[in-house]
């Protein structure tokens, strides 16, 4: 069989490597000039640093996995990041049951009520919490005030207007998933990407950087055509890893009762502004920023996780946002971004000058973030479309985890599995 992968992130690539390791032929088609997707990097020196921040957790073991079977394991290191959340103009580790027990702005009944919960979402099964609303759980079994300094910032941060319809099962796996150690591949994540592009390569697959797929139809001869800017060329079967919306747009031949169930929900974009200092601005990793006022949710500041060495002595520091894809930050000049952003860096470290900033960089992303209601579920796309030979395999499916590079890798594997024993 001839293959035709929609997106090169990693979904796509593990996607036609496993199919190529098959004996398929395959050709993965990704418009940016990277490979990667939404872990795509771009390089500083001799390293590569993501557009958007990245780490894995221990219990990702697809990845890490697929990293040792790349020979890339030597690079992979597991430090444990101080993450913090900032409310009341001051700061306070959160990140680990003790930290939990110790967080002041709650009182210690507060504390340990909320730590139970906790407890409860990392060991408990997702399915009997469907249908259920996080907002409201956290309401329930945290209390009012553990939600409104801890949970409602971050639910408002990542989900805007739509923070109280949000699904528990998406929440528990926010929890049930995380570690408290953070695997990173020194030098980047990149080196995944180029290394699964030079497998799939040596094995007789192609991939085809800076190239965008404009259309995909029914074939006369029961095949496949994709149309891209270099032309139209015929394939016995295509994977999307595209979201679905996207596809539905890609693909006339779709059934109605396909698009009707579907092409449905929304999804925010991410925003990241990435900023080279002189120095340090904390001394934390990863700042939820819970204080009202800030025009970003998240301060993620790579090196206090990386060694500066590997950046040229720089300070790398992201400063992250989900948004509605129509908000106006879509359509802002970096330097306006810059502008309206770096007074609030001040309010952080009072010590803070502009002078700090070397270099900045602004990356935007659509369909970033799946808005994840409780019908979500009953729209999540099966492998098989309504256009036979058409297959769908997009982060959108990975429910009730989050978004991420393991739950892609698994995903990827399973579609690969059940087309190559369909042989």
């Amino acid at each position: 069989m001839d293959y035709a992968i929609l997106g090169g992130g990693v979904l796509g690539l593990v996607s036609a490597l496993r199919l190529a390791q098959g004996g398929e032929r395959v050709t993965v088609y990704e418009r940016e000039p990277v490979a990667g997707g939404l872990a795509a990097g771009f390089q500083i020196d001799d390293a590569w640093l993501e557009k958007f921040y990245h780490h894995i957790f221990r219990t990702d073991r697809g990845i890490i996995r697929l990293i040792d079977e790349l020979g890339l394991a030597d690079r992979l290191r597991w430090p444990r990041p101080a993450t913090v959340t900032r409310w009341g103009g001051r700061t306070y580790r959160l990140d680990s049951p003790l930290t939990v027990l110790r967080f002041p702005p709650l009182t210690f009944p507060q504390r340990v009520r909320m730590a139970a919960a906790l407890a409860f979402l990392k060991v408990a099964p997702a399915a009997p919490l469907e249908g259920k609303l996080a907002a409201a759980w956290i309401r329930r079994w945290m209390g009012e005030e553990a939600y409104r300094v801890v949970w409602e910032p971050l639910l408002r941060g990542k989900f805007g207007a739509t923070r109280e319809a949000i699904a528990l099962p998406w929440f528990w796996a926010r929890v049930h998933d995380r570690t408290t150690e953070l695997g990173y591949l020194r030098g980047g994540f990149q080196y995944v990407y180029d290394r699964l592009v030079e497998r799939i390569t040596a094995l007789g697959g192609e991939v085809r950087l800076g190239v965008a797929v404009e259309e995909v139809r029914r074939a006369a001869d029961g095949g496949l055509i994709v149309r891209t800017a270099e032309g139209e060329r015929r394939f016995d079967r295509a994977i999307s890893t595209l979201p679905p919306r996207l596809l539905c747009r890609l693909v006339p031949d779709l059934t109605d009762e396909y698009r009707a169930r579907y092409d449905w929900g929304q999804a925010y974009g991410a925003h990241c502004l990435i900023l080279a200092l002189d120095r340090p601005l904390t001394d934390s990793y990863w700042m939820n920023v819970n204080d009202a006022g800030f025009p970003f949710l998240a301060l993620v500041e790579h090196t206090n996780y990386m060694p500066t060495g590997d950046y040229g002595g720089r300070h790398l520091l992201y400063l992250g946002n989900y948004r509605p894809m129509d908000d106006p930050l879509f359509r802002t000049s970096k330097e306006a971004i810059v502008a309206e952003f770096l007074p609030h860096l001040a309010r952080i470290n009072p010590d803070f000058s502009p002078a700090w900033v070397t270099a900045s960089w602004s990356f935007a992303a659509p369909y970033a973030q799946p808005i994840v209601t409780t019908d979500y579920r009953e729209h999540i796309p099966p492998f098989d479309t309504s256009l036979p030979g058409l297959y769908e395999a997009s982060m959108f499916q990975v429910y009730p985890h989050d978004r991420g590079q393991n739950y892609s890798v698994l995903l990827a594997e399973e579609l690969a599995e059940k087309l190559l024993a369909a042989r």
